[in-house]
């Protein structure tokens, strides 16, 4: 294996174009998708219920969710391998009803790469351009330039002889990369292309492909699970679950304000309870982390805290060089309270909830 050359240097993320000025280039309208049912009889399983969602020229869109929230099951219907039930798709204006996946001009990226391992890394990026219709094709000077352009952008200039079975692991994401782009795809469609990596890789290759995408200008839609990856690559964040649309916005506009309980556990805010537990009126209230805080006998109530709940101690934990005590409240909710430096555990009957902490959930 060699190791990993380094990528291009990330630009500050900024936000990509909006609708209004250059239109959607993605259009996702009331589309359902849904798996014939198991056995005669039953229904029909929905996969992905009712969604709709546009991107703009140029944005990048991550969709996120657990296992079977829907978020692959959307992808692979823009890609035009899974049939729609209801709804329409529309690249660019045009209905992609009917249309068979090599007419769509999408891209796509999945999670192991499907690298031909007989070809080198030149061969597997011209298998990219062979994707356009013969008349747009570029002779072999212009695939030559073209792969030389390809392999700059994603960080791995020189390697065009290389045989891709003596690539690293991200390396080879990198060339499934130059591939997907060679033919100029419309939109770009990315299946958790880094969850197959380790963690430290996973998060210096995101920074490199929100580098690449935003030198390339490419429309994207980028499948993961992991939050800080779809804040680090993406300009918008949808969140499914159980096939549903809950919530889309910059990853900013979803800590601020989750619209439901579901995007609140995702995010990690938690517990969540009842609002007026806090003294705080009606409806429900989203503890992010370090919204508790252990209460010392004999030191002062820090000014910020805006409620006391009743908490057993359970366990205490030392991260990123913080003290944090697991707790169980009142109503038998876990949750993590930080303690002051030097990490010792007072003899706690309650935690304070720190008011900056504290977010309204669907408001």
């Amino acid at each position: 294996m060699v190791s990993d050359q380094p990528g291009p240097t990330a630009p500050t993320r900024q936000p990509g174009p909006t609708a209004p000025d250059d239109g959607a280039a993605l259009e996702i309208d009331d589309v359902t998708v849904a798996y014939a049912p198991a056995s005669a009889g039953d229904e029909p399983t929905l996969a992905v219920s009712g969604v709709t969602l546009d991107v703009a020229g140029g944005e990048v869109l991550a969709l996120v969710g657990a296992s079977g929230s829907g978020k692959s099951s959307l992808l692979r219907a823009v890609a035009g391998l899974e049939p729609l039930a209801s709804g329409s798709i529309r690249i660019d204006g045009a209905d992609l009803r009917g249309q068979p996946v090599h007419r769509r001009g999408v891209g796509m990226v999945f999670q192991d790469g499907q690298l031909f391992e007989h070809l080198s890394v030149e061969g597997n990026v011209v298998y990219g351009l062979r994707s356009l219709p013969r008349d747009r094709r570029p002779d072999r000077a212009q695939q030559r330039a073209r792969i030389a352009e390809l392999l700059e952008l994603v960080g791995l200039a020189g390697m065009a002889r290389r045989p891709v079975t003596t690539l690293s692991g991200g390396q080879a994401q990198r060339i499934a990369l130059a591939r997907a782009l060679a033919p100029a795809p419309r939109v770009l469609l990315l299946d958790e292309p880094l969850s197959a990596l380790d963690r430290a890789l996973r998060e210096r290759l995101a920074v490199d492909l929100a580098a690449i995408l935003r030198a390339a200008g490419t429309t994207a839609v980028h499948v993961t699970h992991d939050l800080d990856e779809a804040a680090t690559i993406a300009d918008r964040t949808a969140v499914l679950d159980g096939g549903r649309l809950l919530q889309v916005g910059t990853p900013a506009d979803l800590w601020r304000a989750p619209a439901t309980r579901e995007v609140a556990d995702l995010l990690g805010y938690g517990p969540i309870l009842p609002a007026d537990r806090l003294g705080l009126g009606a409806g429900l209230v989203a503890l992010a982390p370090g919204a508790l805080v252990a209460l010392v006998p004999g030191e002062d109530t820090p000014p910020d805290v805006v409620a006391h709940l009743p908490a057993t101690p359970v366990a205490r934990r030392h991260v990123r060089g913080r003290w944090w005590l697991d707790v169980v409240l009142e109503k038998g909710e876990r949750a993590s309270a930080l303690l002051p430096e030097g990490g010792d555990a007072p003899d706690l009957v309650a935690v304070g909830v720190v008011g900056s902490g504290v977010v309204r959930v669907g408001e």
